[in-house]
């Protein structure tokens, strides 16, 4: 029982992160597509940066994705950052 409550609530947190915190990032959020899906699991599995090349963002920025992977919890980031496909950002629109 306590393994099913525990399943559930990461569903739930699950859920409401993406709709809940893209609303306060900067940048504009694209739609969720195959391709963006496919991008994030490139940035999170391969090397992030690859993820934003395959959404087409700008040269400046899938550099810095690729520089900041360096970081391990930065890989999360651009993992989320491809699957939204969020055009734009913070640091003048590289993260």
């Amino acid at each position: 029982m306590k393994k099913k409550i525990a399943i559930l609530t990461t569903l739930l947190i699950l859920a409401a992160f993406p709709a809940s915190y893209a609303a306060g990032t900067h940048g504009t959020d694209g739609q969720i597509s195959g391709r963006s899906v496919g991008a994030s699991i490139c940035s999170l599995l391969i090397w992030p940066g690859i993820g934003q090349a395959i959404n087409g963002q700008s040269t400046e920025k899938n550099v810095t994705h690729a520089v900041l992977g360096l970081t391990g919890v930065f890989r999360l980031w651009s993992f989320y950052d491809a699957i939204i496909d969020r055009q734009g950002g913070v640091w003048h629109n590289r993260i």
